[in-house]
């Protein structure tokens, strides 16, 4: 079973699936097609993190591929430039892009088929075109100015200045060629060579501090997952310079308050406070291990959880807890399990909608602008510094029932993602719903001081949560999205779900 946010990409793992390829060569085809029928989304230039379970040895397995910023970096630079807070778009917000190497390494330790083959899908919807779909156009439109202003994206991504329509077919020619010579030459084709050249001659004309060594040094690499038992589940999750902890310690405090009906404004007033207090400590705590010491501990540790459920007063939001800084950006999650039991959740991601909206221009490669997560806080983990990784938010999720995959998933939606995760697996294990339940029902979250809850969220709970003196809005767009495979413990079905709030498609056979 296939699971993406892209009817072409479902197509394409299942075939591959077919073709006697297995989970992970799937989710690298289905990535691959991603980066071209989605590319507000991810690309060749994101980041990409993997969690996943070999069924030939049992057991699980995580990958960390996120990039560094530029060796010749500082916040003392960027402050003396003017900034006083990290650039949001433009080549000063690039990080290496750690994608490709981070679906080379997967595909080397686990893969079956021939790498380039992996590629021809996506090669052929560059070259001869894909057909715009519903979701995607709709972040295409609410993103053309940012598109316009951008560095050589507007020669891509707008036709006659004005972002490409649903049912409109949009063509990719140059990233057509780099695919290629990437299905032919693998990662190095990209990290060095033409590829890499117009990539960091691109990033020089406007400013940047990566230079080719610093591309030509991204390597993703293996780390071992954190993880909690959720009421006999083991979820786990990547740790820092990943966010996955957030959603761990979320669900712990939750462990410690009382359970209340599904539909009870209670439940979402709990969820709201638990979670301004999980992003408060990632925000105080998490960053890049390799520059500063990570209590990672912390983050599963039942009485620091339940020392910060008992801080939630059941009747009002409490405003000492701060405001934590949250933000929305666009990902994408994939997630498959094939006939033999390896099951793999990958998730890329530009950060923004079209991440830095910096196209070099030989390559057609869209960077990302992950370097805005970094901050300018003088000693913060999470300050920007040289070669170093900023605090990432995409979660690729998983949780275990007895030591094998019960539940293959990821949520998207930048800051979200974390009390994403939390509420999709209290649906699930809590409430007994099934996957597609899970994933379709209301979503909130706590963004820039406001409860903000998407338009199919009941009265009852709205005024519930405002009763308990939470500033309520209805956001403007459908909140995250998600991708998830259910395999149920005691029979061993399958039952996939895709979010309605995208364009995708969960299939299997």
């Amino acid at each position: 079973m296939v699971a993406t946010a892209h009817p072409a990409a479902s197509a394409a793992a299942l075939t591959v699936l077919q073709s006697g390829g297995n989970a992970f060569d799937a989710a690298i085809c289905a990535a691959l097609v991603l980066s071209v029928v989605e590319p507000q989304s991810s690309g060749l230039g994101g980041d990409s993190f993997v969690l996943g379970y070999s069924s030939g040895v049992a057991k699980p397995f995580a990958i960390n591929g996120s990039g560094k910023s530029g060796k010749g970096g500082s916040a003392d630079e960027l402050r003396r430039r003017g900034f006083n807070q990290m650039p949001m778009r433009g080549a000063m917000s690039v990080t290496c892009p750690g994608a490709v190497d981070t679906w080379a390494m997967l595909h080397r330790d686990h893969g079956q088929l021939d790498w380039g083959r992996l590629f021809e899908p996506a090669i052929r919807f560059a070259r001869e075109g894909y057909i715009v779909a519903d979701r995607v156009a709709l972040d295409w439109w609410s993103f053309e100015d940012a598109l316009s202003a951008g560095s050589g994206a507007g020669d891509v991504f707008l036709k006659g200045g004005r972002a490409f329509r649903a049912g409109q077919v949009h063509r990719q020619p140059c990233l057509a060629s780099t695919l290629e010579r990437i299905a032919s030459g693998g990662r190095d084709a990209f990290y060095e060579g033409p590829v890499a050249q117009d990539i960091i001659e691109t990033l020089g004309r406007l400013g940047s501090f990566i230079e080719a060594a610093d591309l030509a040094e991204t390597r993703a690499f293996h780390v071992t997952p954190v993880s909690l038992d959720y009421k006999g589940y083991d979820v786990l999750q990547l740790p820092s310079n990943n966010q996955g902890s957030t959603a761990l310690l979320l669900l712990n405090i939750l462990k410690h308050l009382p359970q209340t009906e599904h539909s009870n404004p209670q439940r979402f007033h709990f969820l709201l406070e638990a979670a301004r207090l999980a992003y408060r400590e990632r925000d105080r705590a998490l960053g890049d291990p390799e520059f500063s010491a990570i209590d990672q501990a912390k983050f599963t540790d039942d009485a620091f959880a339940a020392e910060l459920a008992a801080m939630i007063d059941p009747d009002r939001t409490t405003k000492v807890f701060g405001e934590p800084q949250t933000r929305k950006s666009d990902t994408t999650t994939i997630s498959v399990v094939d006939r033999v039991g390896n099951a793999v959740t990958l998730i890329n991601s530009l950060y923004y909608h079209f991440g830095s909206c910096v196209v070099a221009p030989l390559t057609g490669i869209l960077l990302q602008n992950r370097g805005s997560g970094f901050n300018l806080l003088e000693g913060h983990p999470n300050e920007f510094a040289p070669a170093k990784r900023p605090l990432h938010t995409i979660m690729p999720g998983l949780v275990l029932k007895n030591g094998k995959p019960a539940l293959i998933y990821g949520v998207m939606g930048g800051d979200y993602q974390a009390i994403g995760h939390a509420q999709l697996i209290a649906d699930v294990v809590d409430f007994g719903l099934d996957i597609q339940q899970a994933i379709d029902r209301p979503r909130a979250f706590y963004f820039k001081g406001f409860a903000e809850v998407e338009r199919s969220m009941p009265a009852h709970i709205v005024e519930g949560l405002t009763r308990r003196g939470h500033s309520v809005q209805v956001a403007h767009l459908p909140i995250g999205g998600a991708q998830a495979i259910w395999i149920d413990p005691a029979s061993g079905t399958l039952s996939g779900g895709s979010d309605p709030r995208k364009d995708g498609l969960a299939i299997g056979n």
